[in-house]
């Protein structure tokens, strides 16, 4: 993910604008690197998870080698019976030994087996359960500025996806150790018994090193190309998700269903392409098993008429042969499982390296519960891109229990305040303090309880109506959120709802109105009893009578409080105390609403257009309050 950070800085344009991100249908190829076959720094990384559960991974290998250990002790005690206990003149104890031997070698072969599936699946899903909670931690950490410019879809790929691969690759691990053991087991086993047998059984090995040279690039290209495919489906198929409204909008479905057919065909190319590759090897490993077993059967054979060979020998010989190829084809299978492991594990460490820009400082301070409630800027300089600043040389304060709006067009720097409040960005010159205090030099959490946010789109949690009020303080009781819910207006279509204040809300609360869904936000401004209170266009998209409801309640919910309020809306913010006046990320003005009417200036031309939004006002009227309020 640096390697994509890097690529996403590269396209930021020189206006400090990203380029318009391609939607579904665009032929936008998002290349993914595949990874090494084995990467001993990932492996590494991983293993530092592995590390808490190395005692029942050291177990694990013991079952492992333990069952391999049986696999190949239990043709030798065929073998012993054939030729001790079944022949003509046989002893026939030694046929009652080598059936107790073969039931025990039987008993701890189970147990053996069930202990290594047991202990390694346990492992695993132990590992992933903290490679999943260590990204979903770090995630939430990170900074604003890496999620602005990283795509959902690729972050769930990250924690679905790619932690599955992992879990896959750490089930087969500890099994290959086996398969590797037991392979070499066999080929001793069978030079012990009868050197010449067992070389002629191993010549059958060249014709498949030869096999695997010309099948290994091949299938590693088709793996790749299954893969990268994979990845484009994947994010096609989440921005349809995530843009359905607009797509149902425009009446974009029969476009993107023939686009997305495309993408999803050329995915199903490259796996089933991939398919045929993992899968050749085993028809050739089961040939080679076939010719290996005849030459036993006709070369041994004819040993054992002349008497030069024990007929045990060549029945263990058989069994080995069968069993000496599985490993082979096991490992073969393995490869394709440890190459997308390790493209996996690259882009999960990624993930759990990205620089988390906003930490807290190392003496940082606690924001005391009792501190005033103000706010200042100081030659604030702030912008998303440092060559392109968004604020430039702000300066204001807002005192104790004051409300202060900040008034301006689109993109003059209203919302960037409001996020270097709470402290989502750092400014590059200037300080933004509360409460007397740098926010850099205070803790994170202590910022967080004193300032709560309403935003222009609530954001509500699947969950009940009673848990999204009380989402920021988690010990408020029923009664106080009832209260609050009472304050703000929201009380009354809460108790329609079903189970009043236990319903459960959809996604997003997509089953609620805008303006209730808005309602319940502010009661959890309320119930969160913050000192500092932010409205960031928090009216925007609600109706009249609700907006009515709301700026009744705004007088409970500013009582002792702090507050900064945006809006479009100049009605909703003529009853502050000051009025700050933002163009261009400069502060023009500051003063009450009469105090700024008089002035006659770029406010006043604003207000005078029927409480016209900013948005909808013509660049040339905007201009000219601009020049009015530079001549003045």
């Amino acid at each position: 993910m640096a390697e994509e950070l890097e690529t996403e800085r590269a396209d930021v344009r020189e206006d400090g604008r990203r380029p318009p991100r391609a939607v579904v249908g665009s032929h936008r190829i998002e290349e993914e690197i595949f990874g090494k076959v084995f990467d001993k720094n990932i492996v590494s990384r991983i293993w530092a998870f592995v590390d808490p559960y190395k005692t029942k991974v050291m177990w694990a290998v013991v079952a492992v080698l333990i069952f391999t250990a049986m696999q190949l002790l239990i043709p030798l005690i065929i073998r012993y019976a054939i030729d001790h206990g079944m022949q003509t003149g046989g002893n026939h104890s030694a046929l009652v030994y080598a059936i107790g031997a073969f039931l025990a070698a039987i008993s701890v072969n189970f147990a053996a087996s069930y202990a290594q599936e047991t202990l390694v699946g346990n492992v695993a899903e132990d590992v992933l359960f903290d490679i999943r909670k260590a990204m979903f931690s770090h995630l939430q950490r990170v900074s604003l500025s890496f999620m602005d410019k990283t795509e959902v879809g690729r972050l769930m790929s990250r924690l679905q996806g790619d932690v599955n691969s992992m879990q896959e690759f750490l089930e087969t691990s500890v099994l290959s150790v086996g398969d590797i053991t037991l392979l070499i087991g066999i080929v001793v086993v069978m030079l012990y018994l009868d050197f010449g047998l067992g070389l002629l059984t191993l010549s059958a090995l060249p014709v498949l090193f030869i096999v695997r040279i010309f099948w290994l690039p091949r299938a590693r290209k088709s793996f790749m190309a299954a893969h990268e495919t994979n990845s484009i489906t994947s994010g096609a198929l989440a921005e349809a998700i995530h843009g359905v409204r607009a797509v149902q909008s425009m009446n974009r479905q029969p476009v993107n269903f023939m686009l997305f057919d495309e993408k999803a065909g050329a995915n199903l190319r490259t796996h089933l392409t991939a398919a045929r590759y993992a899968q050749v090897m085993v028809p050739i490993v089961d040939t080679l098993t076939g010719i290996a077993m005849a030459l036993v059967i006709v070369v041994g054979g004819a040993r054992v008429l002349g008497r030069a060979l024990d007929v045990g020998v060549m029945v263990a010989f058989l069994f080995y042969i069968q069993r000496f190829f599985d490993p082979i084809r096991s490992l073969t299978l393995q490869y394709s499982v440890m190459q997308r492991a390790m493209a996996s594990g690259q882009r999960l460490t990624d993930v759990l390296d990205v620089k988390v820009d906003i930490k807290d400082a190392p003496n940082a301070k606690v924001l005391p519960a009792d501190m005033d409630g103000s706010v200042e800027f100081r030659d604030v300089v702030f912008g998303y891109n440092p060559k392109h600043p968004v604020l430039k040389n702000v300066s204001f304060k807002v005192n104790p229990g004051e409300t202060v709006a900040l008034v301006g067009p689109t993109g003059s720097g209203k919302s960037s305040c409001m996020s270097l409040i709470h402290r989502f960005y750092d400014v590059q010159q200037g300080q933004v303090l509360v409460g007397g205090h740098d926010v850099r030099d205070l803790t994170q959490d202590s910022l967080g309880r004193q300032i709560a946010m309403v935003l222009q789109e609530p954001f509500l949690f699947t969950g009940s109506v009673f848990e999204n009020i009380r989402y920021q303080r988690t010990d408020a009781t029923r009664e106080q959120v009832i209260e609050a819910a009472k304050a703000v207006g929201a009380h009354d279509f809460i108790m329609r709802l079903p189970d009043g204040y236990d319903s459960i809300l959809g996604q997003r609360g997509g089953n609620l109105s805008l303006g209730q869904r808005q309602l319940i936000s502010f009661a959890r401004a309320l119930v969160a009893d913050a000192k500092i209170l932010v409205l960031d266009e928090a009216t925007a998209n609600i109706d009249s009578y609700t907006e009515m409801l709301i700026q009744k309640a705004l007088v409970k919910l500013l009582e002792g409080r702090t507050g900064l309020v945006i809006a479009h809306r100049l009605a909703t913010i003529r009853e502050a105390d000051r009025i700050i006046v933002l163009q261009n990320g400069e502060l023009v003005e500051s003063g009450n609403h009469a105090e700024l009417m008089r002035n006659e200036k770029l406010y006043a031309k604003l207000y005078n257009l029927n409480y016209a939004s900013f948005d909808d006002i013509p660049d040339q009227l905007v201009e000219e309050a601009a020049s009015t309020s530079s001549r003045t």
